[in-house]
């Protein structure tokens, strides 16, 4: 009887889960993004926390329908070389950072997210719905801390601070207990002043230094057993970062390099081909200059358009047309928010702007906040674009997103649609009026 009974439940399940599932929403008659692609008066449908199909035409019978006329639709942006989830105020705890003596390439930021961190629902009302969190290290643009600080062995013959930050997660910010979509899909490096100071000083020595950790770690690779047996020579990294390396120096792992000035950009390119690895430039600020040579090495840059000063001697051609300079010569570029992507993050869409008015297509600053960054770390297929078969990420826009007049009014997360509300929005309504429950009962008028 109890067996019948299991069974009977299982198939009304199996009939009624999925109808239940299967809500289906359909945006229409808005300007659609696609990230490659416009598309007047679409209709984007989704279900299951996936999109269906983009096009144009009625929605589905029966969808729950969202009215997009006079809006504009996109992907959802994507916050790259960001602190989100990873560092609520760095001045009092930061996930980001590590002091390990022994560990620097194998810390992996992915344990340390927070998925109720109050930067989450922030960045989220600017349109962010997936983020490339980053560890810092000296030289990168996330956060605050000093280089004794960051990881790299001490004491025992290893380097302080280490040459490697350590490696970097993807994360959705929809509402939930679970961030995490893919950990360590990048290692993290800074080279130029900033690798010349972990290294001893000298630009030559951090090169040097790194191409002998790439033969270290390949010797390595080919030689595990004779490692646990102690049958092979010392190496200069832990075993952790040994094997965290092992796919940056076999090319599946892309290296984010933090490097600013041309010439120190022409050697990366260069020593990505003498050692067959994979590099994605962060910053990058006088790229421009060598936009040529980034293009033909099929190297993609993430960057900040508004970086015109020149801050030290690394950055002395730094310019605002950077952006479309490197796109007009073929650059993947992916645009970064202010101050590590993580307080300020909503402003990326307002530095896609910039980039605009300095000279970059509108349709490539919509590409470089969304379809880009997916691209560049691999996940093109997931999110990123408005396609059939993506993950359903998708912002309702009042106008242009670009323009900061513009707000969302909509924004999707895999399909769920999220609230338009954050801590500090919750804390202007509590105050502003003044009313029932603003203050603790203690407190007197």
């Amino acid at each position: 009887m109890i067996r019948r009974t299991l069974l009977m439940a299982a198939a009304v399940m199996a009939v009624a889960g999925p109808a239940l599932a299967q809500e289906v929403t359909a945006i229409v008659g808005g300007r659609v993004h696609t990230g490659t692609s416009v598309i007047e008066n679409g209709t984007v449908v989704m279900r299951d926390g996936r999109i269906v199909s983009v096009g144009t035409g009625a929605a589905p019978s029966g969808a729950r329908v969202i009215d997009a006329a006079g809006k504009v639709v996109t992907p959802g942006i994507v916050a790259v070389d960001s602190g989100l989830g990873g560092s609520e105020v760095s001045s009092v705890g930061n996930d980001l950072s590590n002091a390990s003596n022994t560990l620097s390439a194998a810390f992996d930021v992915s344990y340390g997210l927070d998925p109720w961190s109050i930067t989450l629902p922030t960045a989220r009302l600017g349109g962010v719905t997936r983020a490339i969190v980053v560890p810092n290290h000296p030289g990168s643009s996330g956060g605050h801390y000093h280089e004794e600080d960051t990881a790299g062995a001490g004491e025992g013959g290893y380097h302080t601070p280490g040459l490697f930050a350590g490696q970097a997660a993807v994360i959705h910010l929809g509402q939930g207990s679970d961030i995490l979509v893919r950990p360590r899909v990048a290692m993290v490096a800074p080279f130029g002043d900033a690798g010349a100071g972990v290294a001893g000083g000298a630009r030559g020595a951090e090169f040097t230094l790194f191409k002998e950790t790439m033969a270290e770690v390949r010797l390595y690779a080919r030689n595990r057993s004779s490692y646990e047996r102690g049958g092979l020579r010392d190496l200069s990294l832990s075993r952790a970062d040994l094997e965290a390396l092992i796919p940056v120096a076999e090319g599946r792992m892309p290296l984010i390099v933090t490097v600013h000035r041309a010439s120190d950009i022409l050697q990366v390119l260069r020593l990505a081909d003498e050692e067959n690895i994979r590099v994605i430039l962060d910053g990058a600020e006088e790229g421009w200059m060598v936009a040529d040579q980034i293009a033909a090495a099929n190297v993609p840059v993430l960057l900040n358009p508004l970086t015109n000063l020149p801050g030290n001697l690394e950055r002395r051609g730094a310019r605002m047309q950077n952006a479309a300079a490197l796109h007009a010569a073929g650059v993947v570029v992916a645009i970064k928010g202010n101050e590590g992507s993580n307080h300020r993050a909503r402003e990326t869409r307002y530095n896609a702007g910039n980039a605009v008015s300095h000279g970059l297509p509108h349709d490539a600053a919509i590409a470089a906040i969304t379809t880009n960054p997916a691209r560049i770390f691999g996940m093109g297929d997931r999110f990123g674009t408005l396609s059939a078969g993506a993950e359903a990420d998708v912002v309702v826009w009042s106008g242009d997103p670009l323009e900061p007049l513009s707000q969302p009014v909509a924004v999707f997360v895999r399909g769920q649609e999220q609230p338009l509300t954050a801590r500090n929005l919750l804390l202007r309504d509590r105050y502003r009026t003044g009313g029932e429950g603003a203050y603790p009962p203690a407190y007197g008028r």
